[in-house]
């Protein structure tokens, strides 16, 4: 679904990504993890089209993915950041019906495209009509899940969704996202710094540290089968959570 072929990102001289080569299939859920700054954010926003590689190739679905062609592949690709960036003016409904308004779509589409994506992701129907500011922090990273899903894309990238919430709601939110990943069997990457979250809802993990990949697979093999020291080390400082696999 996703390939990058030696890519690399500067910024005003200081490289991002160096010479990334990853590929992401059809139908997985991969966890991109890593400390501050290893470029896991540059990484998620190469692949949607935000930024454009300094060097190396990015493509979707075979195809190289260059400014002619993202407005098409936009539409094929659902994405959530880390405090939803909903539109503060529109209500959760008008949010979430922004782009397939935009498109076209007949007003009896939108209502049962709506009504799925309320019921998939347990929203409240009587939240449709508020505004962000008077939903609670859960709430709305609900509307930024449906709003991704709105045109029913093939991939879902996520950067930090549930970062800015509390535990409580973080965990609730976590468990339904697997289950809405098992579901739609969607291409789904997902950016966090925490080892346990990655681990619960990825399939694949792909550590990065200073802008390149330092080892992926499962949490399992990170930690019996680290590629280095420096993954030891980032396993153990995710304090209380290597035991959990042990």
């Amino acid at each position: 679904m996703f390939e990058l072929k030696a890519v690399s990102k500067s910024f005003a001289g200081t490289p991002a990504l160096s010479g990334v080569d990853l590929t992401l299939s059809a139908g997985t859920t991969t966890a991109l993890i890593g400390p501050s700054g290893c470029g896991k954010s540059t990484l998620l926003r190469l692949l949607i089209g935000l930024l454009q590689p300094s060097s190396g190739e990015v493509r979707f679905d075979g195809q190289p993915l260059t400014p002619r062609s993202l407005a098409a592949a936009r539409q094929r690709i659902g994405y959530v950041i880390q405090d939803g960036g909903l539109f503060p003016h529109l209500s959760a409904r008008d949010n979430v019906a922004l782009m397939a308004r935009h498109l076209g779509w007949p007003v009896e589409r939108i209502d049962a495209r709506l009504e799925t994506l309320r019921a998939l992701t347990h929203f409240p129907a009587s939240g449709l009509d508020r505004y962000p500011a008077e939903l609670s922090g859960g709430q709305n990273q609900r509307v930024a899940l449906m709003r991704a899903l709105m045109l029913d894309p093939e991939a879902l990238l996520l950067d930090e969704p549930l970062g800015a919430l509390d535990p409580m709601i973080r965990h609730e939110l976590q468990v339904e996202l697997a289950e809405i990943f098992a579901r739609l069997g969607k291409t789904v990457v997902l950016v966090t710094h925490d080892l346990a979250e990655a681990a619960f809802l990825g399939q694949t993990l792909v550590l990065m540290r200073a802008g390149r990949i330092v080892q992926q697979g499962s949490v399992e093999a990170l930690q019996r089968y680290p590629a280095e020291a420096f993954v030891e080390h980032f396993l153990r400082a995710q304090r209380g959570l290597v035991g959990a696999w042990g």
